[in-house]
């Protein structure tokens, strides 16, 4: 089983910790191909920044189908940007890792709070959360203020800090597990996990297991109706390279 895990944001350092948190859970048979597009933002932390993602996104989605060997597709960012666009292109199936960490959460506790980077990306994790279904679940999001980039930094207090976030969601929200809201704290989950002592869901991981099981099910993106491939026709400009033959 081959799984390519994309970080649509341009930063290397968090796509090598990303592909590394993939493997540690991946079943032993399966190559996860963790990239980073070649254009596009060094983080994702507003809609414009979500937008600019979505080209290189689905240039690596594109790349993948036409080597042929991809076997499905994880999103890394939270936003889950260009899901539906990903999923109109590839055979296999596309796991976004909110979606993948909201639903795990859902089946491990009755409620969850999303402790996230920035507030202003707040609004992007509730609608998420409206969209699939979660909202009953979810109590709260919450954001540490601190921008996308310092979770890369040496000596950064971003782990004391996103763990302060998550004491007070469990004491304040009435939550009885987390969802990691940025694909960046990937590396923090287990830590969190053992000084919290309640399930802590990365959605890295939870994407990784999630697109194993739907590829060992043999489940394939459905190409009836809304998720078929997208019908071709010119795009001009900078974005001529787009275009889908027929």
């Amino acid at each position: 089983m081959r799984i390519k895990i994309i970080n649509p944001n341009t930063t290397w350092s968090m796509t090598e910790k990303i592909g590394a948190c993939a493997r540690a859970v991946a079943h032993a048979g399966t190559e996860i191909v963790a990239v980073s597009p070649a254009m596009g933002p060094l983080s994702i932390e507003s809609h414009y920044d979500e937008a600019l993602a979505v080209p290189g996104l689905l240039q690596e989605i594109a790349a993948g189908e036409r080597e042929g060997n991809i076997d499905g597709y994880v999103i890394a960012c939270f936003g889950d940007p260009g899901l539906k666009a990903a999923r109109e292109l590839a055979r296999g199936p596309v796991v976004g890792i909110a979606e993948a960490a909201m639903h795990l959460a859902s089946m491990v506790g009755s409620r969850f709070s999303v402790v996230t980077t920035l507030g202003r990306t707040m609004g992007q994790a509730w609608h998420l959360a409206e969209i699939y279904g979660m909202e009953r679940f979810c109590a709260n999001v919450r954001a540490c203020d601190l921008p996308v980039l310092e979770l890369e930094e040496p000596g950064s207090r971003a782990r004391e800090r996103i763990i302060d976030e998550c004491r007070r969601a469990l004491e304040e929200d009435g939550s009885d597990c987390i969802v990691l809201g940025c694909a960046g704290m990937t590396d923090l989950c287990a830590h969190i996990e053992q000084v919290l002592g309640v399930p802590v869901i990365d959605g890295v991981a939870a994407g990784t297991k999630l697109i194993e099981s739907l590829v060992a099910l043999k489940l394939r993106t459905s190409k009836r109706g809304e998720l078929a491939k997208p019908l071709p026709k010119p795009i001009v400009g900078a974005l001529e390279s787009f275009t889908l033959s027929s």
